[in-house]
């Protein structure tokens, strides 16, 4: 049991990072003062869509949903945000025994 549990914090640190180094949608992160946990609260929601097999077409135009109506930046299409789900996609979210 220990042994999903460190996998499961070691994909959310995958997914976090992912957000920080290649979304930053309000271009925070380039502070080191800045705290690490800006998009914490879009983490679990994205790992689900990841499990669940969503595209990263889908994957993509979440993401540009968040900016808009939680962020309240402007409307962005899906494919501007295509390179940061592919990096998502690309982290293996399964739980090994």
């Amino acid at each position: 049991m220990t042994d999903r549990k460190t996998q499961a914090k070691s994909i959310t640190e995958a997914i976090r990072k992912v957000l920080i180094e290649h979304w930053d949608p309000i271009g925070v992160m380039d502070d080191p003062e800045w705290p690490r946990d800006e998009y914490d609260s879009y983490i679990g929601e994205i790992y689900r869509y990841l499990a669940r097999g969503e595209s990263a077409e889908f994957i993509a135009r979440h993401l540009c949903f968040i900016e808009e109506t939680a962020m309240g930046l402007g409307h962005l299409p899906e494919s501007a945000r295509l390179p940061v789900a592919d990096r998502l996609k690309a982290i293996d979210v399964s739980l090994h025994e």
